[in-house]
């Protein structure tokens, strides 16, 4: 259970930069700018499902987020994202990464283990 909080909270603290980041950043940018906001919510959703309902599709979720939000960042600062072009810089940045790279390797170790066992039928 302590390794689903820590997900839940990777999750959580990648969701609270992204609000962060709308309200100083992108709060008036066209499609970036409610992305970051959806991302909020869904990471505060997905978060209390990983602590309130022990399943596998919480832990894929975190999963997902952590590789689409993190996979949006990189190509963001590559090639850019709907005309934003981000850098690797800001405290907000590392953390953001940082958690979502634990989001994915934790959530991904324990949606693992926590996998339904499939039965062979002969």
């Amino acid at each position: 259970m302590k390794l689903r909080f820590l997900t839940a909270l990777a999750v959580l603290v990648s969701a609270l930069v992204h609000l962060k980041l709308w309200k100083d950043v992108f709060r008036h940018t066209d499609t970036v700018g409610p992305a970051m906001l959806l991302n909020f919510f869904g990471g505060v959703v997905i978060a209390v499902l990983l602590i309130s309902w022990k399943h596998w599709i919480p832990l894929l979720l975190a999963v997902a987020f952590g590789v689409a939000t993190l996979g949006s960042f990189i190509i963001a600062t590559t090639s850019g994202l709907y005309g934003v072009h981000e850098k690797w810089t800001g405290w907000e940045v590392f953390t953001a990464a940082a958690v979502e790279i634990i989001a994915i390797i934790v959530g991904g170790a324990l949606l693992l283990r926590e996998r339904p066992k499939q039965t062979s039928r002969v």
